[in-house]
């Protein structure tokens, strides 16, 4: 039953993630750094966004063999999942006409992707390959985990805004509010008694 739990876990997180970033796509007031970069890439490709982070995905992978890291379930579950739910949640999220009805999309869009993550984080079958990436770097090179998750954010971010991805002012809440909301949401989680 408590494998079943996780499971359970880690499929919702990642239909939240897939609905999150469609909704933050929609809001059009900019993405975090992953999104913005899987975004410049679909643009630049002419495919969707979240065929474009599947492939990323498995491309960040392939710098984990020098890294010395090892995927789980999870993390390969992550990969071919995560893209096509946000494929077709894009279907069915609509495009807002005015500013209220965009931050809400935005902040709404934040909100469902730190429960996402408090529900497959505790799951335990593997990091995602992003995260994967950042830890391999902190050990590899002696980083913190703070300066590797800086130096690959602030780059792909960087990156994905030279490739045309959306970068504003929902990029800025979106770094101010994820770090906090995923906190409280795993606190939630424990008192709850859903998490060990």
């Amino acid at each position: 039953m408590r494998n079943l739990k996780r499971w359970i876990f880690l499929f919702a997180g990642f239909a939240c993630y897939g609905i999150a970033i469609a909704m933050m796509v929609r809001a059009d007031l900019g993405l975090g750094p992953w999104d913005a970069f899987h975004q410049g890439v679909a643009l630049q490709l002419g495919m969707k966004i979240g065929t474009a982070a599947v492939i990323v995905g498995a491309a960040v992978m392939l710098f984990w063999l020098p890294l010395k890291q090892k995927p789980g379930i999870g993390t390969v579950l992550n990969v071919l999942c995560i893209g096509p739910m946000t494929n077709v949640a894009l279907d069915y999220v609509p495009v807002p006409h005015d500013a209220v009805t965009q931050w809400a999309l935005m902040l709404g869009g934040i909100v469902v992707i730190s429960i996402g993550s408090a529900l497959y984080l505790p799951t335990k079958l593997g990091a995602g390959p992003r995260d994967g990436l950042m830890l391999g770097l902190h050990q590899k090179f002696g980083l913190s985990i703070r300066v590797a998750r800086t130096i690959i954010e602030i780059s792909v971010l960087g990156i994905g805004w030279w490739l045309g991805g959306a970068v504003g002012l929902g990029t800025l809440a979106f770094a101010a509010l994820i770090g906090p909301l995923v906190h409280w949401m795993l606190d939630v989680e424990k008192k709850l008694g859903l998490v060990g």
